[in-house]
């Protein structure tokens, strides 16, 4: 084929592979590199208006930064001068996408939809965390290649979350029965929107069926006010209530209850498939804390609480009993309540070592008064004054000692 056919003078389009609002896919072969890859047109409509045309080549910048086994890899952009149509050349994969296989099995295992939203939340991880939010999560934007990898197509509409935006007030983007709450209100999408995306496809690829079936964008979000959808073990009831709750709990319509990254939403829905329930979800100040930063919070509020307490007054406070009975119990004042230790028992000193030292003075002055006889020494009542003086001595050291 001469390079004048080729589109952008590389590529030989062969076969349509898709058909979206905004743009047409095709297979082609890069004559360049000699491989297969597929090339999205923006449609010709389309071409005209200068801002599908700039958000269209925000998806091609957007898209071109992240390199992720689970993201489709974008390889070029550009306009093609001869039909001045916008395109990206992608990778192609081969396999089906998540809305094919509905189509020829009606729903899927838990555990393989599991697989497939884990490995998506790969994907999503590492786009949240370059600042790409992805906005149109759907079954027909998971492609499932033959070695059952998952990659994420279509950045089309995808928003970098430090630019600033393109789209008008109030427009809203993405396909409705994936919307979130916020997105549906036009508000701005972060990575709850895109896990709550997430949250429809596996509910979908478990039941077969959407959480909501509005058939436009104001039936949606009235649906969607209105209450949680019908829980998937109610749906199906072979599904683990464990993995069912993990799956609702992505849908939950306020943003800041449901999963904040996609890490988060994978460890619960492979828990879930295991029978481990997720987190429960309680009231906004729950909510607004994790574990560790709650106890950051009480023990500060404890502090506080402490260091503002005015000091109990000494004629509040019970005195602590005498009686040797209420040893070892504990006592509970009438001004604060707090149970206090109790008061121990005085310890008493032992008398062992006065007593082995009266013995020791005895044996001593027994020994001198009988040498003492023997041999002609002093009078023993001179001696008897002395001994007796030295027992009273002693006998006081015992009872000051032992008080």
């Amino acid at each position: 084929m001469s390079a004048e056919r080729l589109f952008f003078g590389r590529y030989r389009l062969e076969r349509r592979l898709g058909v979206g609002g905004m743009s047409t896919v095709h297979l082609a072969f890069d004559t360049t590199l000699e491989r297969y890859v597929a090339v999205k047109l923006l449609a010709e409509h389309l071409a005209a208006d200068d801002a599908f045309v700039a958000r269209f080549r925000r998806e091609a910048l957007a898209a071109a930064r992240l390199v992720h086994p689970n993201i489709v890899q974008v390889y070029d952009f550009g306009t093609d001068e001869a039909s001045q149509r916008q395109f990206i050349a992608m990778e192609y994969v081969e396999g089906k996408s998540c809305a094919e296989l509905l189509r020829e099995h009606g729903r899927l295992a838990p555990a393989e939809a599991v697989d497939i939203c884990a490995q998506a939340c790969h994907g999503l991880d590492y786009a949240h965390r370059n600042g790409v939010i992805h906005r149109d999560i759907k079954p027909g934007n998971l492609l499932v290649n033959p070695e059952h990898v998952v990659k994420i197509a279509d950045f089309g509409i995808a928003k970098a979350a430090d630019d600033s935006d393109i789209t008008r007030v109030g427009s809203v983007i993405g396909t409705a029965a994936y919307l979130s709450p916020e997105q549906a209100r036009g508000e701005a999408a972060g990575p709850p929107s895109d896990l709550y995306a997430l949250g429809v496809v596996a509910f979908q690829l478990i039941t077969g069926r959407l959480p909501y079936q509005g058939s436009s964008l104001t039936d949606l979000a009235r649906q969607q006010e209105a209450g949680p959808p019908t829980d998937v073990s109610a749906l199906v009831p072979n599904v683990d209530p464990a993995l069912a709750g993990a799956i609702m709990r992505a849908l939950l319509p306020d943003p800041g209850q449901r999963y904040q990254n996609a890490p988060e939403m994978e460890r619960a829905l492979r828990d879930g498939l295991r029978g481990i329930p997720p987190a429960p979800v309680g009231d906004d100040a729950t909510v607004a804390l994790g574990g560790t930063a709650s106890t950051r919070m009480l023990g500060r509020e404890t502090l506080d609480a402490t260091r503002a307490m005015p000091p109990q007054p000494r004629s509040q406070l019970q005195p602590l009993p005498d009686d040797p009975a209420t040893y070892g119990r504990p006592v509970t004042g009438p001004a604060t309540g707090v149970a206090r230790p109790a008061r121990r028992p005085p310890k008493r000193r032992s008398i062992a070592p006065f007593v082995l030292l009266l013995v020791i003075v005895a044996a001593i002055a027994g020994g001198y008064f009988y040498l003492q006889s023997a041999t002609g020494g002093p009078e023993l009542h001179d001696f008897g004054g002395n001994l007796q003086q030295t027992f009273e001595d002693l006998r006081g050291a015992i009872r000051d000692n032992t008080e």
